[in-house]
């Protein structure tokens, strides 16, 4: 039996999305993996969606949340990653669908001392709403049928869909942060454990993925490129609020410069009372 990997997946009130997602991985080539819906206060219907597919699921599947005090994905993941058991941890949003050998790739292209970073293509919000109201499974459509959206416009590009075999041109980037989002990233748990996870000082949307994979190259691992080869299709929604960016950028900033490793309040300060919970 291979090694365990916890497949991490973020989510606040988008049932219809995270259905989507869970069926994505439910139909996983790779087996020996467990879920954890990292859930940043979503309401009852998240839960009972979660709730439903526990029996059908195949692998474990299990819910984390904490309650709704605006936008907290540094620290929902925490806690999500405190309840994992797996030796590695793949983040995913969840809207964001998985292909059927996501967690396979992931595995293959897995290597101590590296973090992956991998892709995704932006769907529009006609074609969004279509395949989430017809339960199209979108996962499995041909590329094909992806080029053929991107001339309706459906998507915004084809590249993240095709698989190359890049060997060491994976390796190019090794000291580059930019680019690489929490929305499809691969962390061995040792690493994740070395600088405290996710930095639970960053509240509004963004710069927390960041944060952590500066900090993560500070410590000496190294970036790999899982382009070409994991990408995602990412669900529209509507833009974020934004009005903590400032602050988050200030902050990131100062790890950049000052070489920090370890997070300010992390998977250290939360250990003790970190626990999946379900909405009351």
């Amino acid at each position: 039996m291979a090694d365990l990997i916890s497949v991490i997946v973020t989510t606040w009130n988008r049932e219809d999305a995270l259905d989507a997602v869970l069926r994505s991985l439910a139909a996983q080539t790779d087996r020996d993996f467990e879920v954890i819906v990292a859930d940043d206060g979503s309401g009852e219907a998240t839960a009972r969606l979660i709730a439903t597919w526990v029996p059908k699921f195949g692998r474990p599947l299990k819910h984390v949340w904490q309650e709704h005090r605006g936008f907290r994905a540094a620290e929902i993941r925490n806690r999500a990653i405190l309840a994992s058991g797996g030796v590695y941890c793949i983040f995913l949003d969840g809207d964001c669908i998985a292909r059927p050998s996501f967690v396979e790739t992931h595995r293959r292209l897995s290597e101590p001392g590296w973090f992956v970073t991998g892709n995704r293509i932006l769907m529009s919000e006609a074609l969004t709403q279509t395949v989430l109201r017809e339960g199209l499974d979108a996962e499995h459509w041909t590329y094909r049928q992806w080029a053929r959206e991107r001339s309706r416009g459906g998507i915004n590009r084809t590249v993240p869909l095709m698989r190359l075999p890049l060997g060491p041109l994976r390796k190019l980037r090794f000291r580059a942060w930019r680019g690489a989002r929490s929305c499809n990233l691969a962390v061995w748990r040792r690493d994740l454990d070395r600088v405290d996870g996710f930095d639970c000082a960053y509240q509004g949307w963004g710069r927390e993925d960041s944060d952590l994979l500066v900090r993560l190259l500070h410590a000496g691992v190294r970036r790999k490129d899982g382009v070409f080869a994991t990408g995602v299709l990412h669900l529209w929604h509507p833009s974020a609020d934004r009005s903590w960016l400032p602050d988050n950028d200030k902050k990131l900033d100062d790890v950049r410069t000052g070489g920090r490793i370890v997070a300010q309040s992390g998977l250290s300060a939360m250990a003790t009372t970190a626990r999946p919970q379900v909405p009351v």
